[in-house]
């Protein structure tokens, strides 16, 4: 197992704070999740990262107290592939200030998104430029020495954003210190509806991941899950597991982490949280997989 896991095959764990907790910091939201019998968490950091070095620090003790894994979710206003020099310019110092507070918390992946194909001549393009605008956030990771800090591209929900399987496969091969974050509802969003349906389509994606990118990529692979509505272009709400009219189906992809032996950090994006982070986990159990 990868020092990240421990003993374990999965994690599990909110993307935020739990649903029920009314009040405290992130220091508590650790003690709290691990109470419930989860191990990991991601800091959202999506409207801005306000944290200071001492805080940030506080949260990273109590997660190493308690065996919870953390992770950071960056600002959601980057562009990445943007033309314009200065919305390049302010998403690395976006993305730079999400890993600076990231190694300090001692959180192992900033997941962000990548931008957006509008204002590029075509999809590879957006990808390329993409790949070039975060080149000198890996140069400060170097040259600050930040080690034990991955920056995570994540699969888009919505069809105008770079961000399918292979885009961010292609990101994570051409720039050091790069992780996938593979979102099952996005891809699920951005296919309206098509994919993944079967176990089979989950393995191919973490057999393609494994094949070019190595089997670090998958020691954990660094999942976002919940079910989700879309519409034509994609992405529209996220919802809970218990929602049976929308997909994807947890269990399915459980089965494929299952038959393909891999491990995996499951981050609950599902309006209630560390509850159905908690089903997730169950289910799982039940397919004799945690």
């Amino acid at each position: 197992m990868s020092q990240l896991m421990g003993s374990k095959r999965m994690r599990f764990g909110p993307a935020g704070k739990p649903v029920d907790m009314k009040s405290g910091d992130y220091v508590k939201a650790v003690e709290y999740v691990a109470k419930e019998g989860l191990d990991a968490m991601e800091y959202e950091a999506v409207r801005g990262v306000r944290i200071s070095e001492s805080k940030a620090r506080a949260i990273g003790e109590a997660a190493r107290k308690y065996d919870v894994l953390l992770s950071m979710h960056a600002p959601y206003y980057v562009n990445f592939a943007s033309p314009e020099e200065q919305t390049v310019k302010k998403s690395q110092e976006r993305l730079i200030a999400a890993v600076r507070a990231s190694y300090w918390m001692g959180a192992y992946a900033v997941v962000f998104h990548p931008g957006y194909y509008k204002g590029n001549s075509s999809r590879e393009e957006a990808l390329r430029r993409t790949i070039e605008s975060l080149r000198p956030v890996v140069e400060w990771m170097k040259q600050e020495g930040i080690k034990g800090v991955w920056i995570a591209p994540e699969t888009t929900g919505k069809s105008s954003q770079v961000g399918d399987v292979d885009e961010v496969i292609a990101i994570c091969r051409e720039l050091d210190m790069a992780r996938p974050a593979v979102d099952w509802a996005h891809l699920h969003a951005r296919s309206e509806g098509q994919f993944p349906a079967a176990i089979d389509d989950v393995v191919k994606v973490i057999e393609k991941i494994e094949k070019e990118l190595g089997s670090w990529a998958v020691k954990p692979l660094h999942t976002h899950f919940s079910k989700i509505e879309y519409g034509k272009g994609g992405e529209r709400e996220h919802h809970t597991l218990a929602e049976e009219e929308y997909g994807p189906d947890w269990r399915t992809v459980c089965r494929a982490y299952k038959e393909t032996g891999i491990q995996g950090v499951i981050i609950s994006e599902s309006p209630i949280l560390d509850k159905d982070a908690l089903v997730m986990k169950k289910i799982c159990q039940e397919e004799g997989y945690v």
